[in-house]
């Protein structure tokens, strides 16, 4: 049963009498977490054009991030939200398929207008932070140009090896076959882990601003990656010493990379002329700091701890095909840690969320510590 602070004295109201009460604290989230969101959007948005128009490049959409990609990720929370509905009827009803008044009724409780509101403000404040941060990205040879740190990174690397390049060891240690394939489809698959998890987060969480904590620590991630780029620029071991990866098989990757690299070379013949974007930068790794950031918030969450194993293998991974794959130096993945911890501060200050194995550890082997 739910305990709501200011009513203790319903503790003694019954299971089946609660599940039918919409309760506004149960439904919505604070204000201060419903707001966070928007305002890293705006300030990333404003950041992004004051940012183009001092280099002299339009505001664009690459690959149709407020476009085609929100739009993508409204159907999918679209689809989660009836299958929400759907799952809550059947466990109310002991009925696998529920009858229709106990699907209408959970609807009315569960996904008022208020609350899908603010779920969709959080979607497209997310997207517009990420559409800001893609354009900061891009920007990078023209108000740093000439400036890389690649050599320095990758000097740093070897001596945190023994004079060895990592990914050279790597390439020893587990081969150039197989391996590369599947650190491929591992690094690749990070496209959808982004707008999947966001999804999940917002629409199963069963105290929303569990959910709105998780989509700002996510933009987060964006606004300290795009300073990140700025302070050491750089293009990451593949595009420096493109020899050291030159027996590697094609892949997925590989032709990424080989995308990416042309899309930068259009966009330096004329950035304020093509619709190109670039999108190369090494230092820090985003990949790693944003799954990262999911790890740890499922334990902040207090869920379940085969989703947390899950998590940390999947961070294992990610910083291996990194590295294997030429994606990064072994620093940048430092980096991305660092600043998925600084992410996830932010997101607890800014949104007011009060982490379940800090505020309420007993809570986690409670009834609710499988749900978002």
């Amino acid at each position: 049963m739910l305990s709501l602070p200011w009513c203790g004295t319903l503790a003694s109201v019954s299971q089946s009498r609660e599940s039918r009460v919409t309760s506004p604290a149960r439904e919505l989230a604070p204000l201060r977490s419903v707001v966070a969101g928007p305002i890293v959007a705006a300030v990333t948005a404003v950041t992004a054009l004051v940012a183009t128009r001092a280099a002299g490049v339009p505001l664009r959409d690459p690959d149709h991030v407020v476009g085609k990609r929100l739009l993508l990720v409204i159907c999918l929370v679209g689809v989660l939200i009836v299958l929400d509905v759907v799952v809550r009827a059947a466990r109310r009803s002991e009925r696998l398929l529920p009858p229709l008044d106990e699907v209408r009724s959970v609807w009315r409780e569960r996904w008022t207008r208020h609350r899908a509101a603010i779920v969709g403000s959080a979607l497209v404040s997310f997207y517009v932070t990420y559409l800001a941060y893609r354009n900061l990205k891009s920007l990078l040879p023209v108000l740093r140009p000439g400036e890389l740190f690649d050599a320095q990174l990758a000097e740093l690397d070897r001596a945190l090896f023994g004079g060895n390049d990592p990914a050279g060891l790597m390439h020893e240690l587990i081969g150039t076959g197989a391996a590369t394939h599947v650190l491929s489809t591992v690094y690749v698959l990070f496209l959808l882990f982004v707008p999947v998890t966001l999804a999940l987060a917002l629409v199963f969480s069963k105290d929303l601003q569990r959910g709105l904590f998780y989509a700002t620590a996510l933009s987060i991630n964006w606004v300290l990656g795009a300073a990140s780029y700025f302070l050491f620029p750089s293009l990451g071991p593949v595009y420096a010493d493109p020899g050291a990866f030159s027996e590697l098989p094609a892949s997925a990757t590989s032709k990424l990379q080989d995308l990416l690299l042309e899309a930068r070379l259009e966009y330096l013949r004329d950035p304020s002329a093509t619709d190109a974007a670039q999108s190369i930068a090494a230092f820090a790794s985003l990949h790693t700091s944003i799954i990262f950031t999911a790890a740890v918030a499922v334990w902040l969450l207090g869920l379940d701890r085969r989703l947390q194993i899950a998590l940390w293998a999947l961070l294992v991974l990610t910083v291996a095909s990194t590295i294997h794959l030429g994606w990064h130096y072994v620093i940048d993945d430092f980096g991305g840690v660092l600043i998925g911890l600084a992410a996830l501060a932010i997101a607890l200050a800014i949104t007011g969320f009060q982490p379940v194995p800090v505020a309420h550890p007993s809570r986690r082997a409670g009834p609710e510590a499988g749900n978002a």
